[in-house]
């Protein structure tokens, strides 16, 4: 039984560590278009991550705000959800990328 729960908390930490890098990924790409926007504008420009997430799939942004208003609290959409959507991309992907890298890393064996 103690191999059947290793073998699921090996692949949940393939899970975690994958998304993870994933959103750091996702995270550089951002950081590097907010980087040439600022350079082209002069100053300070980026992208919020709600802006990325409208173009990739805009579909999937009305159905979290649905569901979080109807099925939830409204009051977790805005001003909550609403403000880390204003957020930049970066600032919100890599400090997820880390924590998810973080949870999936292996533990020593403490027996």
């Amino acid at each position: 039984m103690r191999r059947v729960f290793r073998v699921i908390g090996s692949i949940l930490r393939f899970i975690l560590r994958f998304f993870g890098a994933l959103a750091l990924l996702f995270a550089a790409l951002a950081l590097g278009v907010d980087l040439s926007l600022s350079i082209e504008a002069g100053g300070p420009a980026f992208r919020p991550l709600g802006e990325w997430w409208f173009v990739m799939s805009k579909s999937t942004l009305n159905l979290m705000q649905a569901v979080i208003q109807r099925y939830l609290l409204p009051e977790i959409w805005d001003p909550g959800v609403q403000t880390i959507l204003l957020w930049p991309a970066w600032g919100v992907l890599m400090p997820v990328g880390f924590l998810l890298r973080w949870l999936g890393k292996k533990r020593r064996d403490r027996s």
